[in-house]
C-alpha cells in the first residue's frame, strides 16, 4: 500500500491539470485504433479478436510512454528556469549540469546553453571552495604545525565530464576555459606554487581525468581528449593508459612504446621517471617516487590491479630504458639536479631489482647491481638496512600480517618511552583493525595516554565495522553496531547494512534490525543534517522489505529534511578521522544509501505521481533539485508506472 495521493494533491493543481492535458491526445488516438481495428472483417484463417487487443495494447503503451516523457520534460525545464536564480553557486552548476545532461537528446541547443550557465556557476563556486580552503589550511597549520583537510568537489571538472560526453567540442571549450582560468589562479595565488618535480599541471591533470571518465562509455572519445596530454610522463598519463589496456591493450601498448621512447631521449629523465614507467608493466596504478633524502612517496590514483601480460618485447624495451637511463654517469653529490639524488637513484633500483633479475638479461642486471654497490657507498646506513620501510610494495610478495605484528611488537619491547609504545600501539590497532582482527580493540586499550587512546577508539571500531560489512559478517556487524564507540549515523548505516545482508527468508529479523535502525537515527539532533541523511538509509532498507514503510519513511525524511538546514540529499558520507602528533589519517567514502536519488529511483518506477509530491514537499533547494531531477531521469527511462 502506497500513502495516498490525496494527502498531496492540494499543493499541485497546474501539475494535475498538465497530466490530464498531456493524456487527452494519446487516449482519443488510442480509442480510434482500436475502433478501426475492431471493424477490420475477421477472416477464418486468423481469429480477429487477438489482434486488435495487441494492438490496443501497444496503443496506451506508447501514450504511456510519451505521456511520462512530457511530465519529465514539464519538470525539467521548470526547475531549470528556478536553478537559474539559485543563490548557492554549487546547486545551481550541478542542478544545471544535470538538467542539461538529461535534455541533452530531446533537446542539445538548450543543453549546450545549460552547460554554459553551469560552467560560470561552477567557476565561481571553485574559486570561493579554493579560498576557504586556503584559510582552513592556514588556521590549522598555525594552531598544530600541521593539517588534514578534505578537499572541495571540483564543480568545472563535473560539468565538463558531463558536456563532453555529449560534445567533443563543447568539451574542448570548457577544457580551455579551465586551463586559461588555472593559470590565472597560479599566477594570482598568494602562496607559492608547488615545485615537486612530479607535479601534473593542472590543465594536463584535468585532461587526463576527463578522458578516464570517458573510458567507461566511450573509447574512442576518451584517446582524442587524452593523446595531447601523452607526450609528458606522469602518474596520471600511466595511470590512464592501465586502464586504457583494460579495454583496448594495443593501443594502449603502442603509447607506452612512445614514452619509453621519449623517456631515452630525454636528457632530464631520471631514476623517478623509470620508477613511473614500471608501473604500467609490474605494478599497475602503484606508483612509487624516491626523495634525495631517502623519504619514500606512494601513491594509487585507481584501485590497484594484478600485473598485466604484457609481450616480451615491451617488458624488454623498458628494461632497455630503463638501463640507458639508470647507467647514466652520476654528477657530484654538488651539481646533481636530479630528483632522487643519490640515494633515491639508489633506492629506486634496489626496488626495481627482483624485476630485473626475474626478466632482463644478465648483463643488465649485473650492470645495475654493480652501480647499486657503487651508489650504496654514497648512502646512508638507514636506507641500506631499514627492513621496516617497504620500498619493494607491489614488486615482491607483502609480508605476512603476523609477520609485521611481530615486528612491531619487538619493537614495543625495546621502546623506550610510553610516548614511543604509544605511538606503536597505535599502528598495530591500526593495521589489525583494517584486517577486521578484533584484538586491535586489544591493542586499543594498552595506549597509556588517555586523550590518545579516546582519540583511537572511534576509528579503531569504524575500521572494524568497515571490514565485518564487507566481509558480510552479520553477527560481527551486530555486536559493533551495539557495542562499538560510533556515531549514530555511523551505527545506522551498520544496522541498515546488516538487514540488507540477511536473506528474503530472515524478513521479520531484518525488518527488526532497520526499526532499531530508525530508533537510532531519530536520535540525531533535528537541526543536524545527519538525520535526514540516516533516515533515507532507513528508508533504503525498507525497500527491499516493507515498500508501504518504505514511502511512509521517505515522508518523514522529508520533514527532517525542513529542519535540517545543510541537507541536499547528495553528499552522504562516512568519514573516519584521526589526527595525532605521529600520524594523520582521513578516510572518507561516499554513501549512496544516505542519498536521495537511488530510493527517489525505485518509488518513481512503482508510483511517480506520488513521488512528485513528496520531492516538491522538500522546503530546501537542493533537496528539491536532486530529487526531482532523479524522478525525471526515470520517467525518461521509461521505467515508472
Amino acid at each position: 500500500m502506497v500513502p495516498s495521493a490525496s494527502r498531496f494533491s492540494s499543493r499541485l493543481p497546474s501539475l494535475l491539470a498538465f497530466i490530464l492535458l498531456v493524456t487527452l491526445i494519446p487516449a482519443i488516438e488510442a480509442q480510434e485504433t482500436s475502433e478501426k481495428t475492431v471493424s477490420q472483417p475477421a477472416t477464418a484463417a486468423l481469429p480477429a479478436k487477438p489482434t486488435p487487443k495487441t494492438k490496443t495494447t501497444s496503443a496506451a503503451a506508447k501514450a504511456r510512454i510519451e505521456q511520462q516523457k512530457a511530465l519529465a520534460l514539464s519538470l525539467l525545464v521548470s526547475l531549470a528556469n528556478d536553478a537559474r536564480n539559485f543563490p548557492d553557486q554549487t546547486l545551481r552548476a550541478r542542478t544545471l549540469s544535470r538538467i542539461a545532461d538529461a535534455l541533452w537528446e530531446p533537446d542539445p541547443e538548450q543543453g549546450r546553453a545549460l552547460f554554459r550557465k553551469a560552467w560560470d556557476a561552477a567557476e565561481f563556486a571553485d574559486q570561493e571552495s579554493a579560498r576557504r580552503l586556503e584559510e582552513e589550511r592556514q588556521r590549522q597549520q598555525k594552531a598544530t604545525g600541521g593539517y588534514a583537510v578534505a578537499a572541495p568537489p571540483d564543480l568545472r571538472s563535473e560539468v565538463l565530464r558531463l558536456a563532453a560526453k555529449h560534445d567533443r567540442a563543447l568539451g574542448e571549450e570548457l577544457l580551455n576555459k579551465l586551463k586559461e582560468a588555472r593559470t590565472r589562479e597560479a599566477t594570482d595565488a598568494s602562496s607559492p606554487a608547488r615545485s615537486e618535480v612530479f607535479d601534473t599541471p593542472a590543465a594536463v591533470r584535468q585532461r587526463l581525468r576527463l578522458a578516464t571518465q570517458l573510458l567507461d562509455t566511450d573509447v574512442e572519445r576518451a584517446l582524442q581528449f587524452a593523446d595531447p596530454a601523452l607526450g609528458t610522463i606522469t602518474m596520471e598519463a600511466l595511470s590512464f593508459l592501465s586502464l586504457l589496456r583494460e579495454k583496448n591493450p594495443m593501443e594502449a601498448d603502442q603509447r607506452y612504446f612512445r614514452m619509453l621512447a621519449m623517456a631515452n631521449s630525454d636528457l632530464e629523465s631520471d631514476a623517478n621517471t623509470i620508477s613511473l614507467l614500471s608501473s604500467y608493466v609490474f605494478t599497475p596504478q602503484l606508483f612509487v617516487t624516491f626523495a634525495p633524502d631517502g623519504g619514500q612517496s606512494s601513491s594509487s590514483i585507481h584501485r590497484r590491479t594484478p600485473p598485466p601480460d604484457v609481450a616480451p618485447e615491451l617488458r624488454n624495451a623498458f628494461f632497455y630504458t630503463a638501463a640507458q637511463v639508470l647507467l647514466r654517469p652520476s654528477p657530484s653529490r654538488e651539481q646533481d639536479r636530479s630528483s632522487t639524488g643519490i640515494q633515491g637513484k639508489y633506492l629506486v633500483i634496489r626496488r626495481l631489482m627482483p624485476v630485473f633479475e626475474q626478466y632482463a638479461s644478465k648483463e643488465i642486471t649485473e650492470q645495475l647491481r654493480a652501480e647499486m654497490a657503487v651508489l650504496g657507498q654514497g648512502t646512508n646506513q638507514d636506507a641500506r638496512d631499514d627492513d621496516e620501510n617497504p620500498i619493494q610494495r607491489g614488486i615482491t610478495p607483502e609480508r605476512k600480517a603476523e609477520d609485521v605484528e611481530k615486528s612491531l611488537l619487538d619493537r614495543i619491547d625495546r621502546a623506550k618511552t610510553s610516548a614511543d609504545r604509544d605511538a606503536l600501539y597505535l599502528q598495530l590497532a591500526a593495521r589489525t583493525a583494517q584486517r577486521g582482527d578484533m584484538r586491535a580493540r586489544d591493542f586499543t586499550e594498552k595506549i597509556e595516554d588517555s586523550e590518545l587512546r579516546k582519540q583511537a577508539r572511534p576509528y579503531v571500531d569504524m575500521n572494524l565495522a568497515m571490514s565485518a560489512v564487507e566481509k558480510k559478517d552479520i553477527e560481527k556487524t551486530l555486536n559493533l553496531a551495539a557495542k562499538g564507540e560510533l556515531s549514530h549515523l555511523q551505527r545506522v548505516w551498520l544496522l541498515t547494512q546488516a538487514a540488507k545482508a540477511l536473506p528474503p527468508a530472515d524478513r521479520e529479523k531484518a525488518l527488526g534490525i532497520i526499526a532499531e535502525a530508525a530508533v537510532e537515527a531519530r536520535r540525531i539532533d533535528v537541526s543536524n543534517p545527519d538525520r535526514p541523511r540516516a533516515l533515507v538509509a532507513v528508508a533504503n532498507a525498507f525497500l527491499a522489505t516493507d515498500r508501504e514503510r518504505a514511502w511512509e519513511t521517505m515522508l518523514e525524511v522529508a520533514k527532517a529534511s525542513n529542519s535540517a538546514e545543510g541537507f541536499n540529499g547528495e553528499d552522504g558520507r562516512l568519514e573516519m578521522r584521526l589526527q595525532t602528533k605521529n600520524m594523520r589519517s582521513i578516510h572518507s567514502s561516499s554513501v549512496d544509501d544516505f542519498n536521495l536519488p537511488g530510493v527517489f529511483r525505485t518509488l518513481s518506477q512503482e508510483n511517480a505521481t506520488q513521488a512528485i509530491e513528496i520531492a516538491r514537499s522538500f522546503e530546501g533547494e537542493a533537496p528539491r533539485a536532486t530529487a526531482l531531477i532523479a524522478v525525471a531521469r526515470t520517467l525518461l527511462s521509461d521505467k515508472a508506472k
